[in-house]
């Protein structure tokens, strides 16, 4: 599996990010987005009585709020190596052919989605 000193510069980044964002909070899981001018938000897991929402989906909200359009890519750091059919949701529809890494928490890559992947 490959490193992050495999991926390309910018992807490298926002998978840094999102284990950043993870180890800041300790929450379950940490995610990053790149939007398609460049920027760069996080999110992490978010588990409130009233609200419930995975690290990617935090980040594409982040990325919303701040006024991004579309999405060129995505990292989520997560122990259990899967992305739910709800988050990638988040990111198509900003970004319906950005690739969403999953990293372990070591910055290995496990694999990279598509956001037409079902997991």
């Amino acid at each position: 599996m490959p490193d992050t000193t495999n991926l390309d510069p910018e992807d490298a980044k926002i998978v840094t990010l999102a284990r950043s964002a993870l180890a800041r909070t300790g929450a379950q899981e940490g995610a990053a987005v790149r939007d398609t001018d460049g920027r760069t938000y996080t999110g992490v897991t978010v588990s409130l009585p009233s609200l419930a929402l995975t690290a990617l989906q935090a980040a594409v909200v982040a990325a919303v709020a701040s006024g991004a359009t579309g999405l060129e890519a995505a990292a989520v750091v997560s122990g259990s190596g899967a992305v739910d059919a709800a988050s990638l949701a988040a990111v198509r529809d900003l970004g319906p052919i950005a690739p969403v890494l999953v990293v372990d928490q070591h910055g290995v890559v496990g694999s990279m989605l598509s956001t037409t992947d079902q997991p």
